[in-house]
C-alpha cells in the first residue's frame, strides 16, 4: 500500500518563518556571546582605555548588530508568527534589554560612569539567558 503525503503550503509558511526567525535569533545569540569575549579582551586593560579602544570600539559595533538582528527577529516574529506571543513578546524583551545594555554601555565608555558596570554586566546574564531560552522556545511547535 502506498501513501502519499502533501504539505500544507501554510505548514510550509511556518516552517519558513520558524527558520527566518531561528536563524536571526541564533546570529544574535552568538553576538551576544562574542560581546562577553570582547568585553574580557579589553578589560584586561583595567584603567587604560586607551591601549583597550580597539575592542572596545569592536564590543560597541556587536551590540549595534546585535541589537539590529533582535529587532528584525522581533519583526519577524510579530507579523509571520503572531500566534507565537511567547517569541515575539520575549524577543522584543530581548531587543529592549539590548537597548537598556547598549545605553548603560555607552555611559561607562563616553561619561566614565564606571559605577553602571555593576548592572551592565548582570544585565549582560540576562541577555545571554534570553539568548539561550528563546531559540530553544521556538522548537518547540506551539
Amino acid at each position: 500500500m502506498t501513501t502519499s503525503t502533501t504539505t500544507r503550503p501554510a505548514a510550509v509558511a511556518a516552517a519558513t518563518h520558524n527558520k527566518a526567525y531561528s536563524a536571526l535569533i541564533g546570529v544574535t545569540g552568538l553576538l551576544i556571546l562574542l560581546q562577553g569575549l570582547w568585553a574580557g579582551i579589553f578589560l584586561q586593560h583595567d584603567g587604560q582605555r586607551d591601549a583597550a579602544q580597539t575592542w572596545i570600539t569592536v564590543h560597541a559595533r556587536g551590540a549595534e548588530l546585535s541589537i539590529l538582528l533582535a529587532a528584525i527577529a522581533t519583526a519577524v516574529a510579530f507579523w509571520k508568527m503572531r500566534p507565537r506571543r511567547d517569541l515575539w513578546i520575549g524577543t522584543a524583551v530581548l531587543t529592549a534589554a539590548l537597548v537598556l545594555e547598549s545605553y548603560l554601555g555607552g555611559l561607562i565608555v563616553d561619561a566614565s560612569k564606571d559605577v553602571l558596570t555593576a548592572v551592565h554586566v548582570p544585565l549582560s546574564m540576562v541577555l545571554v539567558g534570553l539568548a539561550v531560552w528563546l531559540p530553544l522556545r521556538a522548537r518547540n511547535r506551539a
